[in-house]
């Protein structure tokens, strides 16, 4: 038996450190594209500012579909900031899916909204719709009051209901930059077969808003929420930055995502009951449209959106446990899309790395730490290769990490302070001791959990409100 076991381990050994040497290659590909795209971003804008789309009539009017359940906290404070907006032509939906508490009856009140008629643009099946109410204030405000259905339910019901010919899905604890919309839609303009753009999402918590505003960019106190600073400065620089780079972006954010309806509507909408509704969408549209006319899905890192992060890891295992789940299920519904050479780069490079990294990877990390050690006690890895393997492991990540710092400084320096960067690059070599582990942790659990049978969809998730 002690000889099955060590066999076992030896080989598993070989195993976690492929997949080491796997994914952080991947991971510093991704960075050395995304470099690149980024700076020639960052000279073209300099060269074509997002006003100029006010001063020609190549604009695409968009539709703003916030869903809402039990958003009463900061819903009003959301529409302001949407109010504000810099764009030629939009209107701003609000979806209540059958909120317990005051959501709708918040709006209704602070913006003076009355009942009216509406028609419908689009017939995605939804769940009854129970009223539709206009600002009297602000025209191109309009709320939406359904039967709770969940979030894609809430979001198909917004598309029916909308009148322009691009939709932008945002959450309800949102906030733009108000010029984003100009930068986030240019790709439409640029590119006919671009069919949904992304833009980037940044850690809300600790900033000040006023009157729906970002009026001060500072640090959470939560550590919990540093470390989020970090991850999506990773994620979104780097991460979407090289897919897109590589025509291969899967995943375009529930948070900030703009689309065509034309397209989406004809797909179907998103779909009802999916663990993860924007990602299930996004591979629905590749695999229904790209052997046909070769579409575009891509990220855009300077339209920004800030977003509140979890600050207690009870709220953060549910929203990690949640996105792996809908990881999961998506991927295996289209799992056809698996080294498919019809979908060119998205079947051959993008869904199987998310299906072995994003997919098994999980697993194998987190079986690796206990073998590791195991290993290690019975003699199977030496101390020299045990700390050689550590030191390696930590080098990159904390690269990876600074690396992603360093280019959001030389970039759109959106924390400019001295102490900022001195937090973030503390954070960015102490992440490595926890966090990352954690991370890998809840995903290892939400994989068994999904094997198992354990699945919720779009559920309550407590809000902290925006600062003031």
């Amino acid at each position: 038996m002690y000889e099955y076991l060590t066999v076992f381990l030896y080989y598993y050994n070989y195993l976690t450190i492929f997949y080491f040497l796997g994914i952080n290659s991947s991971y510093l590909i991704l960075n050395f594209l995304s470099f690149f795209a980024i700076r020639r971003y960052m000279i073209m804008s300099k060269v074509i500012k997002p006003d100029i789309i006010f001063k020609s009539n190549f604009y695409f009017p968009i539709s703003l579909l916030i869903p809402a359940y039990n958003e009463g906290k900061m819903i009003v404070e959301n529409v302001k900031s949407m109010l504000q907006l810099h764009y030629p032509e939009y209107e701003i939906i609000v979806i209540n899916d059958g909120s317990k508490d005051n959501t709708a009856e918040a709006l209704i009140a602070a913006y003076k909204m009355i009942s009216v008629p509406r028609e419908q643009s689009s017939f995605i099946s939804t769940r009854a719709v129970r009223g539709i109410y206009v600002s009297t204030i602000y025209k191109h405000l309009i709320l939406i009051d359904k039967v709770n259905g969940g979030k894609a339910d809430a979001l198909n019901a917004g598309i029916n209901y909308s009148k322009h010919p691009l939709f932008c899905a945002l959450d309800a604890d949102s906030i733009l930059e108000n010029q984003s919309l100009l930068k986030i839609s240019r790709p439409f303009i640029e590119y006919s077969d671009v069919v949904a753009v992304g833009g980037i999402i940044r850690v809300v918590n600790g900033c000040t808003t006023k009157s729906g505003e970002i009026t001060n960019i500072d640090m959470p106190k939560s550590m919990l929420a540093k470390f989020q600073i970090i991850e999506y400065l990773r994620a979104f620089l780097f991460g979407r930055t090289g897919w897109s780079v590589l025509n291969s972006l899967l995943i375009i954010s529930g948070a900030f995502g703009l689309f065509k309806k034309k397209e989406v509507a004809e797909a179907g909408g998103y779909k009802v009951g999916s663990l993860g509704e924007d990602f299930e969408l996004v591979l629905r549209l590749y695999e229904l449209y790209q052997p046909k006319k070769n579409i575009k899905v891509t990220f855009v890192p300077d339209p920004v959106c800030f977003t509140e992060v979890p600050e207690t890891f009870e709220i953060l295992s549910k929203q990690r446990r949640r996105w792996q789940k809908g990881l999961i299920s998506s991927l295996l519904e289209h799992r056809g899309l698996l080294f498919n050479p019809r979908y060119g780069n998205v079947g051959l490079i993008a869904v199987p790395f998310f299906f072995i990294f994003e997919l098994i990877g999980p697993i194998i990390e987190s079986i690796g730490y206990i073998v590791f050690i195991i290993s290690y006690f019975l003699g199977i890895v030496n101390y020299e290769i045990a700390v050689l393997f550590l030191i390696c492991a930590f080098s990159i990540g904390v690269i990876l990490s600074t690396s992603a710092i360093i280019l959001e400084e030389i970039s759109f320096q959106k924390y400019p302070d001295l102490k900022h960067l001195v937090i973030l690059l503390f954070c960015s070599i102490i992440e490595n001791f926890g966090y990352r582990q954690i991370n890998s942790y809840y995903r290892f659990i939400a994989t068994f959990e999904y094997l198992l049978g354990h699945k919720k969809s779009w559920g309550e998730m407590s809000r902290q409100g925006f600062q003031k």
